[in-house]
């Protein structure tokens, strides 16, 4: 398990240093802490928070065997990048970003299968067959291909999903992800616009010391899913030894269990050889049918019975609510008063401030600095179903603070 970030190192990398204030972006108010000396403070709980939701969700991604594609051409950030990235073994873009690059993937493909060409090529003894100039001029075409293409060189379908440093400068590789629904991750400055991410960090894209802290538990939590999809693929290999003898003897125990069956009924019908007398004083095999109905209808009345508890349970369990959308309000805090009893928005709405201060102190140290005072007024219109209201409230005030 990788070791969590704490606000202290974050504040100790920088993290925390926004634009100047008349450079913000209006919509990253929410994560937004203060102002001071002309520039905005980025609200660090609001970044940790944010950062273990991206990267549970990468680590799943990983985990799947899916790709993830890292986008950082800016100076400070592209060294970091690449060293990060390479050891997790993802692909990613350090150069300018190839127009087309997912949309037009196919044509990307075809300069990636001119660069392994270019090798064969050496390998086989071709490339010594062509005329000094001429091997230059490939030479040259290889080395600017690798320098632009080489870190997808094993991609070889679209991504799934995509990891961006600085949205503002990678503003095409984000509209190109969005044209073709992948999720995007990204570390999102106060200059910013956070509709476009599905999963953000708030957090300064400026700093070489704050991109490394991000891209360490960034590249961490990768590591994790590939780990678990490594482990996960030890043990299929090591079950699939067993399962045709498994299969086996199920079968053998099948055709025994068969031949058991059928054996007295061959006796029987053997014994019983139709005579006038049997036939006369024999039941109508009407009666068999009807019996064996019978026995039917109440084996599936039975089953019936039987799943229906199954059903009221799951039932009960999905009626739980997503209490992260209420303002100032993370994964752990939402765990926290979900095992309190308050996992619906009715009950968190009724709870009392000093109550739900307590319930999180008690979970975490780490929690007791956070203010519930307006949740149960958030969780009142999210219960009420008051979506539009409860999104302008929150975007009225900072942090879920009035």
């Amino acid at each position: 398990m990788a070791k969590k970030v704490e606000v202290k190192d974050l504040l100790e990398a920088g993290v925390h240093f926004g634009h100047l204030t008349r450079k913000w972006n209006p919509n990253m108010a929410p994560y937004i802490y203060m102002e001071r000396n002309g520039i905005h403070v980025i609200n660090l709980y609001k970044t940790v928070a944010k950062m273990e939701e991206a990267n549970e969700a990468l680590k799943k991604i990983a985990a799947s065997g899916r790709k993830i594609l890292f986008v950082a051409t800016k100076k400070q950030a592209k060294d970091i990048v690449a060293e990060k990235v390479a050891n997790v073994n993802m692909p990613y873009i350090t150069e300018r970003w190839p127009g087309g690059m997912l949309t037009n993937f196919v044509t990307i493909r075809k300069a990636v299968k001119k660069m392994a060409s270019i090798d064969r090529m050496k390998k086989d003894g071709t490339f010594l067959t062509l005329s000094k100039k001429e091997r230059l001029q490939v030479d040259r075409l290889r080395a600017k291909l690798e320098k632009n293409l080489g870190s997808i060189s094993e991609m070889t379908r679209l991504p799934g999903a995509l990891f961006v440093v600085d949205t503002m400068r990678e503003h095409i590789a984000v509209k190109e992800a969005q044209k073709l629904n992948i999720p995007i991750f990204a570390m999102v400055d106060t200059n910013c616009d956070p509709r476009d991410v599905d999963f953000l960090i708030p957090s300064n894209d400026d700093a070489s010391k704050s991109i490394d802290i991000i891209m360490t538990q960034v590249c961490d939590a990768v590591a994790e899913g590939l780990t678990e999809r490594k482990s996960e693929k030890q043990a299929d290999n090591e079950g699939g030894d067993e399962a045709p003898k498994v299969k086996k003897a199920k079968k053998e125990a099948v055709v025994e269990d068969t031949e058991v069956e059928t054996a007295p009924a061959a006796k029987n019908k053997e014994k019983a050889e139709p005579t006038p007398e049997t036939v006369e004083t024999e039941a109508p095999p009407v009666v068999a049918k009807t019996t064996a109905n019978e026995i039917e209808a109440e084996v599936s009345t039975e089953a019936i019975e039987k799943k229906a508890p199954k059903k009221e349970t799951k039932a009960k369990a999905a009626k739980g609510d997503d209490l992260t959308k209420v303002e100032g309000v993370g994964p752990k805090a939402a765990e926290a008063m979900v095992n309190a009893g308050l996992e619906t928005f009715a009950k968190l709405a009724k709870a009392d401030p000093e109550k739900i201060k307590e319930v999180l102190t008690e979970a975490s140290s780490r929690m007791a600095h956070l203010d519930p005072t307006t949740w149960p007024k958030q969780a009142k219109m999210a219960a009420d179903e008051k979506w539009d209201e409860l999104k302008e409230w929150q975007d009225s005030v900072k942090g879920g603070v009035e």
